[in-house]
Parts: structure tokens; sequence; C-alpha cells
């Protein structure tokens, strides 16, 4: 009696057992999203600039409910389009990473619309020991001569490097000297940076890429660097005007004539007298 009593409680704890189960799991399944979406991801590592081939492009399947903003769909649509930001691999793409249509590969796919690049030389010095990267931000002083004063004066600032050399790969890890730094500039800044490179040296500042502040500075002399200042020049000092003398008045002589004592002075019959 007593084990068909234990045998009973031991069926009904299953049956409670495999009822919980399958409640757990329908709820499971309600929470659950049942409906994924496919997307286009990088197949592999790729960088700006380059052209997508069929080979950097694959795809999976994302839930429905958490597609990234603006992800893709299509990849047969992406081949020959030109990224203009580096992805990595399983990363989502989307129109926001890629150059517009018929853009052609390299450089020019990187300039923003209304924006010209421009390529000045540098050295280890100007060029920041090397940490002028591609994607990192410079102001730009140029040394020269102004009135015959040597100055240095910031010109253009938070301006974007687009390239290193030939290279556009953005590795902010790595620093390299190179001989020439190209830069995205407005119109009216590469004219300025034009001049500025033909009438004195140039050199490159780096600056912090989330600092929008401008740099406002009235540049530095010789005088504000030794902490002094020109002295100006002398005045002349005005000619006095000539005293005109008053009719009124006569003239006064400006000293009375000293007295003069004379002796007599006689030899033979003669008689003179001299003065002193």
């Amino acid at each position: 009696m007593k084990n068909k009593r234990a045998l009973l409680m031991m069926a009904l704890a299953v049956v409670f057992g495999l009822a919980a189960v399958v409640l757990a799991s329908r709820w499971l399944l309600r929470q659950t999203p049942g409906t994924s979406g496919k997307i286009v991801v990088a197949a592999m590592d790729v960088n700006l600039g380059q052209r997508l081939t069929s080979e950097m492009l694959k795809q999976i399947d994302w839930p429905a409910d958490t597609l990234p903003r603006g992800a893709l769909r299509d990849g047969g649509k992406l081949a020959g389009r030109v990224l203009k930001t580096s992805v990595l691999r399983d990363e989502p793409l989307s129109e926001a990473k890629l150059a517009p249509a018929g853009t052609l590969g390299g450089l020019s796919a990187l300039i923003a619309e209304g924006k010209r690049a421009i390529t000045v030389r540098v050295n280890d010095v100007v060029g920041v020991a090397g940490f002028a990267l591609p994607g990192n931000f410079v102001d730009i002083i140029v040394n020269t001569q102004s009135n015959d004063r040597a100055i240095s004066k910031i010109v253009l600032e938070r301006i974007l490097v687009l390239a290193v050399a030939q290279e556009v790969g953005r590795d902010e890890t790595k620093p390299r000297v190179v001989n020439a730094v190209t830069l995205e500039v407005t119109p009216a800044q590469a004219e300025n940076l034009d001049l500025a490179r033909s009438v004195g040296t140039l050199s490159l500042v780096l600056r912090n890429q989330v600092d929008p502040r401008p740099g406002t500075t009235d540049g530095a002399t010789k005088g504000t660097l030794l902490g002094a200042h020109e002295a100006p020049p002398a005045a002349v000092p005005a000619a006095a005007p000539a005293a005109v003398p008053s009719p009124s008045r006569p003239r006064v002589q400006a000293a009375a004539a000293a007295p003069r004592s004379c002796i007599g002075v006689i030899s033979g019959v003669q008689r003179t007298q001299e003065c002193l």
C-alpha cells in the first residue's frame, strides 16, 4: 500500500513537472521574436576607398525587431560601390557608409561634397612626428615675415587629414613619418593654404577630434615670445613758434653792457686813455 502511494506521488510529480516545462516553453516562445530578416554584412575587413566585390559581401539572418537603421538587404546591388568608411568583418552595411553610386574608388570617393583635397609637403617635425594620420584633425600654422617682424599664426583650424603619402587607411595606433599629407578643405581654405606655403613655412598641430572650439589668437612674435614689447617710435617735439615782438612795447636788450674801467697813460708830452 505504501509503495502504491509513493508511486502515485512520483507520477504526479512527473506530470506536474512536464506541465511546467510545457508552460515555460510556450511563454519563452511568445517572448522570443519569431521572425528574422536577412541583411548584408562585410565578409572581411574592408578599408575606406575600396570598391566592393561579391567576395567582400555576405547575407546573414538578423532579428527583425533589432535590424540596424539603414541596413541593406540586397547584396547584388552593392557590387562596385565604394566605401567611404572602413568596416569590419560581419559589420552591417548601409548607404551612410557608401559613396554615391558611380563614384570611382580611391581618394576622390572620400572628399565630402563642396570640399577639395590639397597636398602639402611635411617632414617628421611638421607632420607631428607621424601622428597626423587619416581621420585626424589638425590646425595649420604659418611662420612668415609681417612688417619686418617674424610671426607665427594659426591660419586654418580643424582640417581633416584625408591621406598620408598615398594611403588612406586609418590606423590610429601606429605613427607614420611621411613627406606629404593630403587635407580636406573648402575652396577658400585651399587658396589660403596655397598662399601660406608660398610666403612662409607650415607646421601641423594635432588637435582633439571631438573639440570644436576655435583657437583664436593674435599670433606670436619675438616680442611676445620673450616677454618684451616693442617701444613705439619716439615723438618728434614740435618746434616752438618764433616770438613776435609786440609793437606797443619797445624791444628790451637781453643783457646790459658791463661797466668798463679806464686808466690814463702819460708818455712824454702825450696823454692817452686805455679802457679795460
